[in-house]
């Protein structure tokens, strides 16, 4: 059954015309209080506010690292209303990037922004840059780059300054000179010296929360002793010069390994502040890994590949930060969206902090190419739009958070999570039978016994309703009192372990799945088991998650 079918499509719809109400209407939003006391510290695997409050970080990736070490778009755009669009599409955050040369060359710093474009053949964009941000163009770089820092402020944005790159360019590769410590371009000196310059420069300026030490150290010179050494190093030059910012770690090869500090952990003079980030992609494992290979096998790998490599260190009490992942927002990406479906359900389950790869529209320029597209942007081309709506949808899922050390565990409860569409199983009244797909927020409460196998709604009846399956294949599925029969044993299955099966009357094996015409919840046969590579098992994931930071519906 392919969620190409126009009902669930249209289910979804409806949703997803809400979302682009919102954000039409962004431009006229009054500017959002800050609520958040800042500044945020860790507490065990969480970032939390001076409160003790839980603050997840929900970013997106705003490129200022590129040739002309001018934040993209604001050709397109005023600055203001980007701003505001990011506020209506739900990011509470965004991970700006910069280029160490931007600090520690005093050349390239005084220049203006007009006379950065122009040193670098991008004159053709002056006009519409003056037309939609008049004040930035006679501005030094540094200045028209603390400005877009402030109208984040402005709108309630936090910001990670991340040093993305040395000398400005398109990131990356493993030879273009800005991988490691000792590269052409990466001076660890220097680095340090642009750390301690933009850290000081940031101190008091309250929605800057956090610095992103360096982004995906790689290439050949890259080694666990030079990481440590290194990072330590700059680790401290931050927290000496503002005590009040996150320091966020990435590891090695493009921020996908962090497994070396299973053995051996950072030792530093703080704490309260230490952030990891890791960074994942379809084309992480190879460019075709998902179109190619059987979904179910590849989310397996996937899952054990992340907790060796990132996962295992929530389990150590130490906050994780996703700071990139993303996936090509057009139509026919096979390999992004089949990743995404596996993806969204990991960060569900886990709900860590994120930053999702991009805002961008277009660039300036990229790869020699004046106004490049920017498929993996959640903005159009002229940075008007939001890309695909329906992919917002689905993210708003990991937005707000799931989970909450605040609150008592008296009030854990858990989702049935379908990470293709972001819903999740619900029921439209308290009296009714049918089950459906509906918004998480409204799914009520549900509890998976893992000793029974038995999946209960326990929003506020008597007695749990378990979840029971039909008398045979392509029936919706039902809810009963009885919790110990074989009906109401749900196991999950597949390398994935998002298939929830169960043993028919008639002895078969079904699993959940969407009814393509009505979006009811219904049993048919397990598919995609195999190492077939052309079925696609996405509308029988399914994803039970623990939900303590929001409650359940009781209505």
């Amino acid at each position: 059954m392919s969620m190409g079918k126009k009902s669930i499509e249209s289910f979804i719809s409806i949703y997803v015309l809400c979302f682009l109400g919102v954000f039409l209407n962004a431009a006229t939003l009054a500017t959002p209080k800050p609520t958040t006391p800042f500044p945020l510290y860790t507490k065990s695997r969480w970032i939390v506010d001076g409160s003790g409050q839980r603050v997840k970080l929900a970013c997106i990736n705003w490129a200022s690292h590129l040739d002309a070490m001018v934040a993209e778009g604001l050709s397109h755009q005023p600055m203001d209303a980007i701003s505001k669009k990011i506020v209506a599409m739900g990011f509470n955050c965004v991970r700006l990037t910069w280029p160490t040369f931007l600090a520690v060359n005093d050349t390239m710093a005084s220049y203006t922004v007009r006379q950065s474009f122009l040193s670098n053949g991008l004159s053709r964009f002056i006009p519409s840059l003056q037309a939609n941000n008049p004040s930035l163009v006679e501005l030094p770089l540094m200045k028209a780059f603390q400005e877009v820092v402030s109208n984040l402020g402005e709108n309630s944005l936090m910001v990670i300054l991340d040093n993305h790159v040395s000398k400005p360019t398109w990131c990356c590769s493993d030879n273009d000179g800005n991988g490691f410590f000792g590269d052409r371009y990466f001076n660890p000196d220097l680095w340090l010296k642009g750390l301690t310059k933009m850290t000081t420069m940031f101190k008091g300026v309250k929605n800057v929360v956090g610095m992103s030490l360096r982004n995906e150290l790689r290439g050949p010179r890259q080694n666990p002793n030079d990481w440590y050494r290194y990072m330590q190093q700059g680790a401290e030059a931050v927290h000496a010069a503002n005590p009040d910012a996150l320091v966020i770690l990435s590891g090695l090869s493009y921020a996908l390994d962090l497994s070396f500090l299973q053995a051996k952990q950072v030792s530093l003079n703080f704490t309260g502040k230490l952030v990891f980030e890791a960074h994942r992609y379809a084309f992480s494992g190879g460019r075709l890994t998902w179109r190619d290979g059987n979904p179910n096998e590849i989310c397996g790998k996937l899952v054990n590949t992340m907790k060796e490599t990132s996962l295992f260190l929530l389990e150590q009490g130490w906050p994780l930060f996703a700071s990139e992942f993303g996936l090509n927002l057009g139509d026919g990406d096979v390999n992004g969206y089949r990743f995404f479906n596996c993806y969204l359900a990991i960060a569900a389950e886990y709900d860590f902090d994120w930053a999702l790869w991009a805002l961008a529209g277009s660039y300036y320029r990229r790869y020699d190419v004046i106004g490049l597209e920017e498929t993996y942007g959640v903005l159009t081309w002229n940075w008007s739009d939001v890309r695909n709506p329906s992919f917002m949808k689905r993210l708003s899922v990991i937005q707000l958070p799931l989970q909450d050390p605040g609150l008592s565990k008296s009030s854990s409860h858990q989702v049935v999570f379908h990470p293709l569409t972001g819903l999740c199983i619900s029921r439209a009244t308290k009296n009714e039978p049918q089950l459906k797909l509906g918004p998480c927020a409204d799914s009520g409460a549900w509890s998976y016994n893992a000793t029974q196998h038995a999946l209960m709604l326990i929003d506020g009846l008597t007695s749990p309703s378990c979840l029971e399956a039909p008398d045979g294949l392509n029936q919706p599925v039902k809810l009963g009192l009885d919790c110990s029969n074989n009906r109401s044993q749900w196991v999950p299955i597949s390398d994935s372990q998002m298939h929830l099966s169960t043993k028919l009357h008639d002895g078969s094996l079904g699993c959940l799945d969407v009814d393509p015409e009505s979006n009811a919840i219904l049993t048919t046969a397990c598919k995609c088991l195999s190492r077939d590579h052309k079925c696609d098992p996405a509308s029988q994931w399914f994803k039970v998650i623990s939900n303590t930071a929001r409650s359940p519906r009781t209505t």
